[in-house]
């Protein structure tokens, strides 16, 4: 069976379910279950963007908020863009010597 029929069994269950956190998870489901099921169809998720958006809150808790919204888009651009063509930092890699 599709992932439809089986969901939306599952949403009808939950809605008479005498559990409160059952009929939120049902209402939740039921409500954006276009979205839910587009994923079946496609195979895409937000993982990759909600792991920008973890970057982007671990660089704004470290640097305790920025001065300007300049700041934050430029840092989470160079966070989250894996950048190649940077110059490498100097004191983080020693010079090669031969």
């Amino acid at each position: 069976p599709t992932a439809e029929p089986l969901l939306r069994k599952w949403v009808s269950w939950a809605r008479r379910c005498r559990l409160t956190p059952f009929k939120k998870l049902g209402a939740t489901i039921r409500d954006h279950l276009t979205g839910i099921l587009r994923h079946f169809d496609t195979g895409l998720s937000n993982g990759q963007v909600e792991a920008f958006n973890a970057q982007i809150q671990a660089a704004k808790a470290r640097a305790k908020g920025y001065r300007t919204d300049a700041n934050l888009i430029a840092i989470s651009y160079l966070l989250c863009a894996k950048l190649r063509h940077l110059p490498r930092h100097p004191w983080l890699h020693a010079p090669h010597q031969t």
